[in-house]
Parts: C-alpha cells; structure tokens; sequence
C-alpha cells in the first residue's frame, strides 16, 4: 500500500500537467513492480478525470518566430472540441506541434506523423499522443488523404467522423504548421 506522501506526488504531478509519471530505481526493483504499476494507473486516471484540473485555455499572445504555429495548435484543440472531432492529426519534424496540441488537452486523439526517427518513442511519452512512422511527403492534398487514411485504418475514426488536420504547406518542404484544415471521413 503507497503512503499518503507517494500518492500525493502522484496526484499533484498529473495536477501540474505532467505527460508521463516515472519511478525512482527502489520503486521500481521492489518486491511488488506490477503492483505499483496499477496503483500508479489507477491515481493517474482518477486525477485526469477530476474537475479540479483546469487547463489553460488563453490563446497564444506572444509574437515569435512560432506565433503562427502555436496559434494554430491552440485552435485546432478548441475546434476540435467544439466540433467533436475524433483525432487531430499532425505532421512534425522536431514534434513541437505534438507538444504544443498536447498542451491544450484535447478531448480527441492526437495523431502524430514524423519521418524523424529520433523522436518517435519521446512523443508517445506526451498527453494524448500517438505518433506513427510517416515519411511519404507528396502534394498536401495527398498527405492529408494518406494520413486520414492511417488513421482509419488504424481505428483512431470511421466514416462519418471529423478529423482535424495540421501541417505546414508546402508540405514537401517540412516547415512551422501554418495549416488547419477539417476533415470527414468517407466510406
């Protein structure tokens, strides 16, 4: 049985915002690791679905050289939402547009599309996401059809489901997001 104290880092962790939870080295070599586990899950879930979480819901203010993107990353969270949307698809090079819709706590899945190996594992660690190998950069109108289709496949929507769509046009050329665009799915 956890102490108070371990609970209570747990819970005020999920409180912060944190993407993922991990265990110190005793904790997790001790007699009862599956166990820990569980228990680990089992705050976690009870603390996401409370209503004390208050995420942020401001819209980005700060004009920088990511102005545009984080804009458009916030909106898609909120259209998504408004919308009820099944999955905000991306496609990144450097996952700060995974962050950034991660941030927002959408109420749909994120689906992330990287051709970039090296941070495939680190973006399944964040809020909500699922990031898939993707390295097929033809016309936008072709990724976006591609992409819609992974996600079907994949059983993230079916037809009839909205999906909300960000990336960088020209997409061939692996820029800032600076597209929003919202799909239905078809048969």
């Amino acid at each position: 049985t956890p102490t108070r104290a371990e609970v209570n880092d747990v819970a005020n962790s999920v409180m912060d915002g944190a993407d993922a939870v991990m265990l110190s080295g005793e904790t997790s070599v001790g007699k009862y690791p599956v166990e820990v586990i569980q228990t680990m899950r089992k705050i976690v879930v009870a603390v996401e679905n409370s209503p004390l979480i208050q995420v942020p819901l401001k819209a980005p203010k700060t004009r920088n050289d990511r102005f545009v993107t984080k804009s458009v990353c916030y909106h898609a969270a909120t259209m998504a939402n408004e919308i009820e949307a099944k999955a905000i698809c991306t496609l990144t090079n450097s996952g700060y547009t995974a962050y950034q819709i991660s941030a927002w706590r959408p109420d749909s899945s994120i689906l992330v599309f990287t051709s970039n190996k090296r941070i495939l594992s680190q973006l399944n660690l964040l809020w909500g996401v699922k990031c898939h190998y993707y390295d097929r950069f033809v016309s936008t109108d072709e990724t976006v059809l591609d992409v819609n289709q992974i996600a079907k496949e994949k059983g993230y929507v079916k037809a009839g489901d909205s999906l909300v769509n960000l990336l960088a046009m020209p997409v061939a050329n692996k820029g800032m997001v600076n597209t929003l665009r919202v799909s239905v799915i078809k048969d």
